[in-house]
């Protein structure tokens, strides 16, 4: 009987399980499978099995993972092969056979610990034999998953789209970023488990919760320590390449061999974009998500305040957090059987400091129903999370005498705009209304007075409630100005004061512009103006003035924004009214010209143009170009420079050469500015069929 079971080979069929387990992206000769879902292997033995039925009874499979597997921590199985399936357990049943030949259907629990496995076979008891190896990913397609997910759009948005959208600016001009999560890429998937290994509770791979907050916690560990610096030694082009932030699959790289160099503070959205990558590749639906206007370093408090100098310009933070211009997130969908009811779905990953748990618990997991709904004691990230989109922002003037002045109608409210790419198309969607209730209802007012009164009674009142000012004289001040500004442009912004009292009143007006980075780091001064008005009796005044590139000392920092500042002062009585404005800086825009469809294996052609909105002409040009499916590999071609306000067009031709929705994205440097991209979205069909 042992000698008729000899296994002559084994065929996995990485092709056909990995197209119906959503993986071909990953291998076609590897088998990567999702855990809950069947695959077939094919046995192969020596010599013809005439005893089907006794020769079943005494072959069994072993499936183990882990350094050193055991049925105890479930990172070993050991399940007969019957005629018969079981699909809340490991089994194995004989689908189709024939004289030397058996087709078996592996089925894994939906709870298996994932990871990289072997799968052995074993024959009345002896030695068992090594089949081959497999990978067992998340299944959001199964129902008994803990990650799964109902619509497919979503699944396929979420888990298997790999051109993603990151955005960024202000509130008022939000900027798009095209991102390559590149989850499927070649070495993403060892990366990932790579990572999780440093995990040694292999046992708990199986619940997402526990890898998702593993993963969050390396990854920002990873960041925070940055890596090695490139070798002297090193291409310069090559470790020009190595800087680039296209997409995250040359960082998880970076981060994991030591190789290239860091991610700097202010590109620091990365790191949510990596975690993306890193569950979507794993089987977790996950998707990056940005807040503008976000409270930071509140430690869970309602207040944030900010300092103004006589100039108009901020000249400090207190110790109650800074507001950022935009904070960007990753959510991952899943269950929370331990939490109470309701409160499963989209997820936040929460870096936070370790306290006691070590690195790997330096990340919290909070249910995004917990932050609309100001559920404290759920878990302590939630009152974090609950401050950054709820937060008042309280500014105060200083005095040249070191007094502060409390700013008439000053509170600035925060989280707005909370932004995603949207399912299946590129525009962004906002989903505020996930993290809050609509700004002036009824079940906001609620929630932040339960949330105010929670804290009162836990001694964790800071001031939550904003300071008010009335006065029986007041002076109203209004700043109007453009979202964006074109480097090399100008535009006009305009101050308007009230003044609905039957007395004049002599007013400072002080108007200051600044640099800051997203983060509320502040980069540099760059303008100021002080005007003293004298404003009649209930009169409206509007002063107008245009703001130019051309008032700056030097220009903008990298990556940052311009601040506008209004302060007025009443000189009799001291009441000061504030208005501010960020500003995003547009930097000279690629535009491609490019069909909406194109045919496989056709010639396709790209038009690109480049406008140069600056007096200096920009040198050192070089465009690349990259696409999955379009372009086999990067591309780079040296331009002739771009004259001072003139447009430079090009031609570029390539054959797409995967069907479905694909995207070409295009780069450009020069001497004045670096990762100029913008993108296209292109449909490619198959050739039709000759008649």
């Amino acid at each position: 009987m042992g000698q008729a079971l000899q296994i002559k080979s084994c065929d996995f069929q990485a092709a056909r399980n990995n197209e119906e387990h959503h993986t071909k992206d990953i291998s076609s000769r590897h088998l990567v499978v999702r855990r809950g879902q069947p695959f077939t292997i094919w046995l192969h033995f020596r010599a013809p099995v005439h005893a089907f039925l006794p020769a079943l009874k005494k072959v069994a499979l072993i499936a183990q993972t882990g350094e050193q597997p055991s049925k105890a921590n479930r990172t070993q199985a050991k399940f007969p092969i019957s005629s018969l399936g079981d699909w809340k357990q490991w089994s194995a049943m004989v689908e189709e056979r024939d004289a030397q030949s058996w087709m078996v259907s592996v089925t894994t629990p939906s709870d298996a610990v994932i990871g990289h496995y072997s799968l052995l076979l074993q024959v009345l008891g002896r030695k068992p034999r090594l089949l081959g190896h497999f990978t067992l990913l998340f299944n959001p397609w199964v129902r008994e998953d803990a990650v799964f997910l109902e619509n497919e759009a979503q699944r396929w948005e979420y888990l298997l789209n790999q051109n993603g959208l990151i955005y960024l600016g202000t509130a008022d001009c939000i900027q798009e970023e095209s991102w390559d999560f590149g989850q499927f890429e070649k070495d993403v998937l060892d990366l990932s488990l790579d990572l999780l290994s440093v995990d040694k509770q292999v046992d708990e791979w199986g619940n997402p919760v526990h890898v998702t907050c593993i993963l969050g916690a390396l990854l920002h560990v990873l960041k925070e320590k940055r890596v090695l610096p490139t070798p002297q030694t090193q291409d310069a082009q090559e470790g020009a390449l190595l800087n680039k932030r296209r997409g995250s699959a040359p960082i998880l790289r970076q981060w994991l061999t030591g190789r290239g160099r860091p991610v700097c503070d202010g590109q620091a959205w990365v790191l949510a974009a990596v975690a993306c990558t890193v569950l979507r590749c794993l089987g977790i639906p996950a998707r990056v998500v940005t807040t503008f206007a976000s409270a930071q370093g509140t430690g869970g408090g309602l207040l944030v305040d900010e300092y103004y100098n006589e100039d108009g310009l901020q000249n400090g933070e207190g110790q109650r957090g800074r507001i950022w211009i935009f904070q960007t997130s990753t959510e991952c969908w899943m269950t929370r059987p331990t939490l109470p009811r309701g409160y499963g779905g989209w997820q936040i990953l929460y870096p936070c400091a370790p306290k006691g748990g070590g690195v790997l618990k330096a990340c919290d997991l909070v249910p995004v129903r917990a932050v609309k709904e100001g559920t404290l004691g759920l878990t302590p990230a939630v009152a974090d999370l609950f401050a950054a989109v709820n937060a008042s922002c309280v500014v105060w003037k200083c005095c040249v005498d070191g007094t502060l002045e409390l700013t008439y109608s000053s509170t600035k409210y925060v989280g707005n705009n909370i932004s995603t790419k949207g399912v299946g198309n590129d525009r962004c969607e906002d989903i505020t209304q996930n993290y809050k209730y609509p700004e002036g209802s009824l079940q906001e007012k609620e929630v932040l007075e339960r949330v105010q009164r929670e804290k009162v009674e836990h001694g964790e009142d800071n001031g939550s409630r904003p300071p008010s000012l009335e006065t029986a004289d007041p002076l109203y001040l209004f700043l109007e100005a453009p979202s964006s500004l074109p480097l090399g442009g100008d535009a006009q912004l305009s101050v308007t004061l009230v003044n609905p009292g039957d007395q004049e009143k002599t007013v400072q007006l002080a108007i200051g512009v600044q640099a800051v980075y997203y983060n509320g780091v502040l980069a540099a001064d760059l303008w100021r103006k002080k005007l003293p008005l004298t404003l009649s009796a209930n009169l409206v005044r509007t002063i107008t003035t245009s703001l130019s590139s051309s008032f700056f000392e030097r220009s903008p920092p990298e990556n940052s924004f311009l601040r506008l500042t209004a302060v007025a002062t009443h000189s009799k009585s001291s009441l000061t009214c504030f208005a501010q404005e960020d500003i995003a800086i547009c930097r000279p825009c690629l535009d491609i010209e490019m069909p909406e469809a194109a045919e496989q294996y056709q010639p396709l052609t790209a038009s690109v143009s480049i406008h140069n909105s600056l007096d200096a002409p920009l040198k050192d040009c070089v465009i690349s170009l990259l696409g999955r499916g379009l372009i086999h590999r990067e591309r780079s071609y040296r331009l002739a420079p771009v004259c001072p306000r003139n447009t430079l067009r090009t031609q570029f031709e390539f054959t797409p050469m995967k069907v479905g929705h694909q995207r070409l994205t295009v780069e450009m440097d020069c001497n004045v500015f670096q990762n100029l991209t913008n993108y296209r979205r292109v449909t490619v069909v198959a050739p039709e069929l000759a008649a």
